[in-house]
């Protein structure tokens, strides 16, 4: 099976190129920019250049394709509108038009219930598109990457920088970027994934709170916490809207909402498993990825440090 995997330089774009090579599919990478995208070239990937935005310069990416795994999103420059939306549904022809045998759409956990948020709405609207329109698909919903935790959580408690925490923020079953590859993957094989749509929620949900406790207990570090209310939020992005060069980042904000919300982003997981073969055990936790982080840098500090105390010694005069 050869597979073409759009939106794979992005963070879980890259595993999903990695776990289908590792697995022996023949893999097929949809780039803008063949400079940036050489990693994928180098594990042993196709790259092919061609544009969601632009429908002429897809059809020869389909040659020899028989799935698709979709794992694009807009960058934040982009516009969702043309990327998410127009880009998909000229994607989704695309490969209708090639006869393709599956297609693999990485959305988003509960977002049909925020017609609201542009991203929310465009992905349900994609889902739905998708789902008219004939083809064979399998649409994978996850909560949240644990990726994203590092930024927002790790890297400020160790600079000591402050972190930023929704008062009112509801919890997110998040899930490595690693482990949601795999279900993307394996469902290309499993024909009771067919037509179907499956959430992807990490072992437990964790409020912000939760996450900074767990980063100062991990770091050994005191954590600078900043509350934001949702008000405040909501205000911001209402002021942004009057602004046309403020309508992307008032799109932002209106997401940010999402994880601001009482609803906790978490599903069951149970069916999921038993459908594609996994066990709850083979799931990356919080608690083993922010552990590994933490040990990874903290033992880089320390090697650093008795590098920079060795390099002093030797300037000493006695």
């Amino acid at each position: 099976m050869s597979i073409l995997v759009v939106g794979a330089t992005g963070t879980l774009g890259r595993q999903i190129v990695r776990n289908a090579l590792d697995e022996g599919f023949d893999v097929k990478c949809l780039v803008r920019n063949f400079q940036k995208a050489s990693f994928l070239r180098e594990w042993g990937a196709q790259l092919v250049q061609a544009n969601l935005r632009g429908p002429r310069s897809l059809p020869p990416c389909f040659d020899d394709v028989t799935a698709v795994i979709d794992a694009a999103t807009a960058r934040p420059q982009d516009s969702v509108y043309d990327v998410d939306w127009d880009g998909k549904v000229n994607l989704i022809k695309a490969a209708l038009e090639a006869q393709v045998e599956r297609y693999v759409f990485i959305s988003i956990l509960n977002c049909e219930k925020y017609p609201h948020v542009p991203l929310m709405n465009v992905k349900h609207c994609t889902e739905k598109f998708l789902q008219e329109s004939g083809i064979n698909y399998t649409i994978l919903r996850p909560c949240g990457f644990l990726q994203g935790l590092i930024g927002q959580y790790a890297i400020p408690v160790l600079e000591k920088q402050a972190i930023w925490v929704m008062g009112e923020a509801a919890p997110i079953a998040y899930m490595n970027t690693q482990d949601i590859a795999r279900f993307a993957v394996r469902s290309l094989q499993l024909p009771e994934a067919n037509k179907g749509s499956f959430p992807l929620a990490g072992t437990r949900a964790w409020g912000g709170y939760e996450l900074v406790r767990l980063c100062e207990r991990l770091s050994g570090e005191d954590a600078k916490v900043s509350t934001m209310s949702l008000g405040l939020l909501r205000g911001v992005r209402h002021f942004a809207n009057f602004f046309q060069w403020g309508w992307q980042f008032a799109d932002r904000l209106a997401f940010a909402e999402v994880s601001a919300g009482s609803e906790p982003l978490d599903a069951e997981m149970e069916k999921v498993y038993s459908t594609f073969g996994f066990d709850q055990t083979e799931i990356t936790t919080v608690e083993e990825y922010l552990g590994e982080y933490f040990n990874r840098i903290l033992k880089k500090l320390k090697e650093l440090d008795f590098e920079s105390g060795r390099e002093s010694k030797k300037k000493l005069p006695f």
